[in-house]
C-alpha cells in the first residue's frame, strides 16, 4: 500500500510544489545572469551563452540580436515571477532564417526523465513588431543517446519529444506540452525557435520566463530547478563560475608563489578558464593560467620579476558548460 499524507501522494505533493529537483530547466525563471544582463550577438554566431544555462543562436547573414534581462512587470498574469529573458531581433535587419534559444541538459539530469511522460511549460509575450509566421513560437523537447552533448556540434541518435508552436501575443500567456521520452534516451535539450518573415521593426522581440520540464501530464507552479534564488545560483555556478586570484609576496630573483581558487561549487568537470582581467600588477615577471587541482579547486601561479615585492590581482571565469 502506498504512503498518503492528507490523502495526497508523496508524488503528487512534490511536482505541485515550490521545491528544488522539481524542475529539470535550470535558471527557467531567468534569475541568474553571470556574464551580463545585455547580449549583442552578430550575425552566424553559431551559439552563444547568455543568462545561465541558456543560448542563443544567430545562424544566418542580416540576423544580428540583442538577449536581455527584462523586468516581466505584469503581478496579474505571472505568479510573481520577477525576470524575463528578451530576444530581439536588431531593428533594421533582413535575414529570414531561424533563430533559436535553447538550453541542452547534462546527462546526469536527463536520465531520470527516460521512459516518462513529461510537461514543458513557460510563459512568453511577443513584442509589437514579432515577425514570426502568424506569431508563431517553435517549441521543442528533443531527446539524444548521446552523453553531454552541445547539439549545435552533435547530437547522436536524435528523436523528437514534443513538438509544437505557440501562438504569442503582447500579453503574458502559460503554454504548456506534454510527451514521453524514449527508455534509451541519456541527454535533452529544450528549444525555442521562430524564421521571421520581414525587416525588423523596432519591437521585434519575444520575452519567455518560467520555462519547467516536469514529471507527469500536467503543469504545476513554477519552481526553480534549485528552489530558491541561492540554490538555482548553486545549480547555474556547476557550469560557470567566476573567481579571483589574488596573490602578494616578498621575490627573489627565482621565487615564485601559487594560491589555491576554491570555486563557490564543483563544477561538472575540468573548466575552460579565462582571464576576465588584471587589476594589481606590480613586479609580476609571469602569471600562469589556473591549473585544476580536482573537485573546487585551481592553483594559480605567480613569478616576480626580481627582487623586491610582488602583487597581482586577476580576475577568471570557469566554464564547464557542454
Amino acid at each position: 500500500m502506498g504512503v498518503t499524507l492528507n490523502g495526497a501522494s508523496p508524488e503528487s505533493i512534490f511536482t505541485g510544489a515550490i521545491v528544488g529537483g522539481k524542475n529539470a530547466i535550470i535558471n527557467g525563471g531567468m534569475d541568474i545572469w553571470q556574464r551580463g544582463t545585455s547580449f549583442a550577438i552578430a550575425a552566424s554566431t553559431a551559439y552563444q551563452y547568455t543568462a545561465d544555462r541558456w543560448c542563443s543562436t544567430s545562424t544566418g547573414a542580416s540576423e544580428a540580436i540583442t538577449v536581455s534581462r527584462q523586468a516581466t512587470g505584469d503581478t496579474t498574469n505571472l505568479p510573481n515571477i520577477q525576470y524575463a529573458l528578451r530576444y530581439q531581433r536588431n531593428s533594421g535587419q533582413t535575414g529570414t532564417t531561424g533563430l533559436g534559444l535553447y538550453q541542452p541538459l547534462e546527462t546526469t539530469n536527463s536520465i531520470p526523465l527516460a521512459g516518462k511522460s513529461v510537461t514543458l511549460s513557460f510563459y512568453a509575450r511577443a513584442g509589437a513588431n514579432f515577425s514570426a509566421t502568424s506569431s508563431l513560437l517553435g517549441v521543442s523537447l528533443s531527446s539524444s543517446t548521446g552523453t553531454d552533448q552541445n547539439p549545435s556540434s552533435a547530437w547522436v541518435g536524435s528523436a523528437s519529444v514534443i513538438s509544437s508552436n505557440a501562438t504569442l501575443t503582447t500579453t503574458w500567456q502559460r503554454f504548456t506540452f506534454t510527451g514521453t521520452i524514449a527508455t534509451t534516451a541519456t541527454q535533452l535539450y529544450s528549444q525555442f525557435t521562430f524564421t521571421p518573415t520581414s525587416t525588423a521593426g523596432a519591437n521585434d522581440y519575444f520575452d519567455i520566463t518560467g520555462v519547467q520540464l516536469e514529471l507527469g501530464s500536467t503543469a504545476t507552479t513554477f519552481s526553480r530547478a534549485g528552489g530558491t534564488l541561492q540554490g538555482e545560483l548553486a545549480a547555474c555556478q556547476r557550469y560557470y563560475a567566476t573567481a579571483i586570484g589574488d596573490t602578494a609576496f616578498y621575490s627573489t630573483l627565482t621565487s615564485y608563489n601559487w594560491e589555491e581558487i576554491y570555486l563557490p561549487v564543483t563544477q561538472r568537470g575540468s573548466a575552460t578558464v579565462t582571464s576576465l582581467g588584471v587589476g594589481t600588477n606590480t613586479n609580476v615577471g609571469s602569471a600562469s593560467a589556473p591549473a585544476y587541482l580536482g573537485s573546487n579547486c585551481y592553483r594559480y601561479s605567480v613569478t616576480g620579476a626580481g627582487t623586491g615585492q610582488v602583487a597581482r590581482n586577476e580576475s577568471f571565469s570557469f566554464s564547464a558548460e557542454l
